[in-house]
């Protein structure tokens, strides 16, 4: 039988002592991916977060339409968003991309993809540290509630990685920072809009993302030096906006090692998130689902622990230069003078040339890894090609 009630007040109860087969800490989109690739395995599988399923958004929320139809979370979308715009002082370019992203409820996207991790249990824990390597090899995980141990271990915790070792500290850390704010909207809009201005935020960009009956409306800054609060309210205040309802996280902009010490890291623990962008929804989902794979062959007795860390850190490994590419154009794009910038938006704005470059940006972590007849590889299409025929 499912459990899926989150335990709290009397309920929560010591879990001491608690083993499964598999431990998953972190219930957003990284960790939810991992426990439906496991769905039907017949294995014990734990997830652990402090916060309800679906409580705590800490993203804009938004995502390529395909992605959300491949892994069946259509009835999350709030709206369909099939044109991009970007602002520079100079001008501004609007495309119509090859697909389309969608605003989405964070909770009800949470609740079906939950929905779908078959008897996976889940309950409510603060994920506090790595413990003991136990004597039949399971590692040991220290909560608020107690130390659980199981041999499969996943940290999908953000990017605070905690179950490595040193932790990433900000403002050192290569990480960007990002707020938004949640004005009421009516609903009118087709396109994610996008402001590149150093009056806004001087490395970095603003945006506004229409979600049905209201408006996210933010900024993030390359620089995690750089608070994005004032610029935040000054876009809404341009956009006539409110500033109401702040949400905001870190977020990584460089890759990391997908395992260590025998752990898997997804999502934003192993850097799971694109530089330039920023978007980090898709590639959770995508190496997370990656991941589950490689999980669900130890279980089912198809392969052993060593060999999934093995697989899993070189499919991560074999995604390493299109997120070089990513932050290079990360680091450049900024630095551009405003009238560059506006030129090459409006040369982009061929739209053969926006199918290419969209494309390829699409495939770097594509919707049809969902289909469980996809074998966990990198990517096989050579970047370099790909944006090479974007630009002829």
């Amino acid at each position: 039988m499912t459990v899926r009630a989150t335990s709290r007040g009397a309920q929560r109860t010591s879990l001491e002592g608690t083993r499964a087969e598999v431990l998953i800490c972190g219930a957003s989109f990284a960790g939810l991916a991992v426990a439906r690739e496991l769905a039907g395995s017949g294995a014990s599988v734990l997830v652990l977060d402090r916060y309800e399923i679906g409580e705590r958004q800490t993203s804009a929320c938004a995502c390529p339409t395909p992605w959300l139809e491949a892994l069946g979370l259509g009835g999350s979308i709030k709206q369909e968003l099939p044109y991009m715009s970007f602002t520079t002082p100079s001008g501004s370019a609007r495309y119509r991309l090859p697909w389309s992203w969608s605003s989405f409820d964070y909770r009800q996207l949470c609740e079906l993809l939950w929905a779908q991790c078959g008897d996976a249990r889940f309950e409510t824990a603060k994920v506090e540290s790595i413990g003991q390597r136990r004597a039949d090899g399971s590692i040991e995980v220290v909560t608020d509630r107690g130390t659980i141990c199981a041999p499969l271990v996943v940290d999908a915790l953000g990017w605070r990685r905690v179950l490595s070792s040193p932790h990433y500290q900000p403002p050192q850390a290569p990480l960007s920072r990002g707020l938004e704010v949640h004005p009421p909207h009516d609903g009118s809009g087709d396109a994610l809009e996008i402001w590149v201005e150093r009056s806004i935020v001087r490395r970095g960009y603003g945006w506004r993302v229409p979600a049905g009956d209201e408006a996210r409306i933010g900024v993030g800054s390359y620089d995690p030096n750089q608070h994005v609060k004032e610029p935040t309210v000054a876009l809404a205040a341009r956009l006539d906006s409110d500033a109401v309802g702040y949400q905001g996280n870190w977020f990584p902009h460089r890759l990391r090692d997908a395992t260590e010490n025998e752990i898997f890291f997804a999502g934003d623990s192993a850097g799971h998130c694109f530089p330039l962008s920023g978007e980090g929804i898709r590639t959770a989902f995508y190496f997370g689902i990656a991941c589950g794979r490689e999980l669900r062959k130890v279980v089912e007795g198809r392969s052993d622990r060593a060999a999934a860390l093995a697989a899993y850190e070189s499919f991560n490994s074999g995604h390493k230069r299109p997120f070089a590419i990513a932050l290079a154009l990360q680091r450049v794009i900024p630095a551009l003078p405003p009238r560059l910038l506006t030129a090459v938006l409006a040369v982009i704005g061929n739209q053969r040339i926006v199918d290419r470059a969209f494309g390829w940006y699409l495939k770097q972590a594509a919707p049809q890894f969902a289909d469980p007849a996809q074998p966990p590889n990198a990517t096989e299409q050579s970047e370099e090609r790909v944006l090479a025929g974007a630009l002829r």
